[in-house]
Parts: C-alpha cells; structure tokens; sequence
C-alpha cells in the first residue's frame, strides 16, 4: 500500500504529523493508498514557500506566466489518460465522466491563458487639466483552495490556474478521499515551468482548513463543498479579514412542461440525476412536471431507463454509473431513500440492494425514482448527493416557479419547454444562480462565471471567468499630473473634474 505526500516547494514532502487517512477504491472498498493528515506546522511550511514565491512570481510579465499556462494545458491534454484513471480510481465515476470533468476544467486553463488581455485595466485621459486617471488589477498574494471529492481535477482547475495566472501564489488543500489528482496537476504544473514553491498542495482535514483561515499570510480562500461547512468558512475567513467565496449545496430543479420533448426530457433526467452517481452540485435531483398527464408520462419514460441503467466499475467500459464514493455515503443516500418510503412518496424504481457481482465491497447503488413526493418531504428539501431523482407533481407553471424560488438553495435550474413565453418568464423570474433552457446542467462555460444564489454561495463573487479574475486581484485607480507649468494653488477642498 502506498502512502501520499505533501506537495511544497516544488517537492514531495512526506507527512510529519503522524495522523492518516485512507483513500479507498470505491469500486472495490480496498483502502489502497494512505494520506498524510497535516499538522498546523506542515500547512504553515507550504504557506511560507508560498509567500516568499510571491513577489518574484508577480513581477512576472502576464504573457510569460501565460506562457507557463499554455504548457500546462498541453500537458494536461497528452496525461488525459492518467488523469482520469487517477480520478476513476479514487472518486469510482467512469472513464467518460473523469475525461468530461477533466475537460471542464481545462476550459478555465485555457480561459487563464488569456490573462494579457483579462487583466488590461481603464483610463481615462484628461480627467482633469493635466490630470489622467487610470485603474490597474494586481495580485492578492498566497490564495488558499478548498476543493471537494467529486471533482478532483475539475474544482481544483477552476482555482489554481485562474489565481496563478492573475499573479498570485496558492496552497491547495484537496479532499483526503482522492487526493492523488491534485498532486499529478502539481507535477504538471512544475513541469509547465511554474517556479518551485508557486503551487502547493498540502493534504488534511479541519485542523488544516483551520490553519489556512487563520494565516494573515493568506488573504483569499476559495471552497466548494456542503453548505454547513462552506457557511462557517465563509464567517470565519471573514472575521479573520480574508475575502471568500464558498459554492456550497443545491438542489437542482428541472421544470417540466407540458408542451416539452418528451424524448429530450427523458435523456436529460437520466443523465442529469444519475450521471457520477448523483454526486455533482448540479444534478437534477427533483423534477417538477406540471400536470398530471405531463408527470405520468415523465414517470412512464423514465422508470424502464432508470431500471436499465448500467451501474459498473470504471474498468466496464459500458458503464454508465460507477459506485458512490465511501460507504458512509452509501448508506446516508440509502436512509433517505427510506425515509421517502416512510413519509408517503412512491418508490417507483429501488436501487437499494443492487449487488454488483465481483465487487460485493464496492459502494454501489442502482438508480432510485420516486413520485409523488411532496416539499416537506426530506427527500426534497436535503441535498441527497446521490442517484436519487424526487418527481414532484404541480398543477400549473406559477406553482412550479413557486417551488424552485421557495427552496432554501439556488444553485441552478432548468425548464424544459418549446414555449417561448414560459421560458423567457422563468428566465427573468426563478430565484437561481445558473439557469437551463432545454439544457439540463447548465455550467457556464469558461469565460462566464460559475456561482449560485441563497444557501448556494457565501461571497459577492463567483467562481472563474470574469468573476474569478476579479476575485484573485484588487483594484487600484491612480490619479496622475505631471508638471507642465500648471499651478492651481493649494486645495482644501475635493473638487470635480469639472472644477480643475
């Protein structure tokens, strides 16, 4: 069995503090590799190489840490076959899903990539007589990561290129459950040409996050995970003076309605609630059919396709879904799914007791539908984070509305009509962060930005595209006269350009 390593200064560095944790194969339950849990003395080690990388690291031209980019995402393109085994075996989605998720993420590298022109500031010339103002963006300093385990290599790609770019330094915490992704993205990067002690990647638990909160070398922490956790990040990153922005729970909702391709629809629930198990932010994990015809016939669609559906290791190249990701997730989603039964909602497909054969250990489950479930129901108001799709019948489209703007989350949504009106109106209406139109998982790409709204994110900014080069720099406008033979005297008083 092997055990991991820190990532600081550009090297391996092996565990000091005595704590691990174990990474397990989910396909199988082996614990096939140990983790260091890091101690508050290792997580200051990488923040102080981090620190002393900074300034060099800064006064690199933007082109020339463009440059280091662009290598990286050659790289990460000619390891896409490792990358995803790594991720497979850690994390138990397919083959396909880890080379997607990696692709996603990739997209950013390549957005960052263009950090000349993304960090291009304004001016104004002649703002007064002789006067020229003009605002530029720098970096921050040493920026903290807090990545979760369903997207070992997506997440962490949607922070680090993006901070480094914008000049900073970064100390990336992963989650101990896969960590082995982030420490070959590390490799990669060193490899790219980014200079020794830039990126560190140091693994842990609270005592680590912790830590990172309250260095006063770390003025901006980035965290995607549950909402509980991501609400005391945020409070306490605050108290301690540090800008945050926390993505944090959903529970997505797919409107649908009765004018709607119904094929469409069909593929689109299936992929988005039982694609990676179920464990992403933005699954759809309730489907709200507007009318009893609409939600039969959703109901009559789906369950044949959901008892098909395919459940494997990543090593069955059929597979359309791997296992969850721990046991103690497997048996969380399956207490909810009790506890559906046990309030009254129709369990049309059980996926309970799939018994994967040679993989007896593995943590898997099969796809569960349920109908008729209603919004006091636990079922519909948690976050499940597994292959668990509620149907939730309403009578009209202003209840539908109703139901996706009274949930405590807002991460995204989608509607799936070929009227005009209605889509147009839940565009400008619904209480969410990202919006679908006949579009089932609506991730902006890159160059937009990522982020929800209510319990879905702490934080004014969202995460990469224009938002994340906002967050990774502050502002500064420079007011600027040069003698000329203009005198105007003392002031005592602010006066407007007009004025000058």
């Amino acid at each position: 069995m092997k055990t991991l390593h820190h990532f600081i200064g550009g090297h391996a560095v092996a565990g000091t503090s005595g704590r691990f944790g174990d990474v397990t194969d989910p396909a199988t339950g082996e614990i096939t590799a140990k983790v260091p849990l890091a101690s508050k003395s290792e997580v200051e080690a990488a923040i102080a190489n981090a620190h002393a990388a900074f300034p060099a690291w800064a006064a690199v031209p933007a082109a020339k840490r463009a440059q280091v980019l662009f290598h990286f995402r050659d790289l990460i393109i000619k390891d896409m076959d490792n990358l995803a085994r790594l991720v497979s075996t850690e994390h138990g989605k397919t083959i396909p899903d880890a080379k997607g998720s990696i692709a996603r993420g990739l997209e950013v590298v390549e957005y960052a990539c263009g950090i000349p022109q993304l960090l291009k500031g304004e001016i104004t010339e002649q703002a007064a007589t002789g006067v020229d103002v003009y605002s530029l963006r720098q970096p921050l300093g040493v920026c903290a990561g807090i990545t979760p385990f369903n997207f070992p290599a997506m997440v962490p790609l949607w922070m680090f290129p993006m901070a480094i770019a914008c000049g900073n330094s970064f100390v990336l915490k992963p989650s101990e459950k896969d960590p082995s992704t982030s420490l070959r993205l590390a490799e990669l990067m060193l490899e790219a040409g980014l200079p020794e002690g830039v990126l560190n990647v140091v693994m842990g638990d609270k005592d680590a996050v912790d830590t990172l909160i309250a260095d006063p070398r770390v003025p901006a922490l980035s965290f995607v995970g549950s909402t509980g956790i991501g609400r005391q990040i945020y409070a306490n990153g605050a108290a301690h003076g540090k800008r945050v922005q926390a993505l944090c729970g959903a529970k997505n909702h797919l409107v649908v309605m009765p004018d709607a391709d119904m094929d469409q629809v069909t593929d689109a629930l299936m992929g988005a609630a039982y694609g990676s198990a179920g464990e992403r932010c933005m699954a759809v994990s309730v489907a709200v059919a507007v009318g009893e015809e609409t939600a039969d016939e959703v109901i009559r669609r789906l369950a044949p396709r959901v008892r098909d559906l395919k459940v494997g290791p990543y090593t069955d190249a059929e597979a359309e879904m791997g296992p969850v990701i721990t046991k103690e997730s497997l048996e969380r989603i399956k207490g909810y799914v009790d506890a559906g039964v046990k309030a009254g909602a129709k369990l049309v497909v059980d996926g309970r007791d799939l018994v994967m054969q040679g993989h007896e250990n593995g943590f898997f489950l099969g796809g569960c539908l349920f109908d008729r479930v209603t919004p006091e129901m636990s079922i519909y108001t948690d976050e499940i984070f597994g292959p668990v799709l509620a149907v939730v019948r309403v009578a009209d489209y202003e209840t539908a509305l109703g139901l996706v703007n009274d949930h405590q989350y807002g991460n995204g949504t989608a509607i799936f009509t070929r009227d005009g009106d209605a889509a147009r109106n839940f565009v400008a209406r619904v209480q969410a962060g990202m919006v679908g139109v006949n579009v089932p998982i609506p991730v902006p790409v890159a160059y937009h930005s990522f982020g929800g709204w209510k319990q879905s994110l702490f934080g004014d900014l969202h995460i990469y595209g224009p938002d994340g080069v906002k967050f990774y720099t502050k502002q500064k406008a420079v007011t600027a006269r040069w003698p000329s033979g203009i005198r105007s005297g003392a002031q005592f008083h602010f006066k407007s350009g007009a004025e000058h």
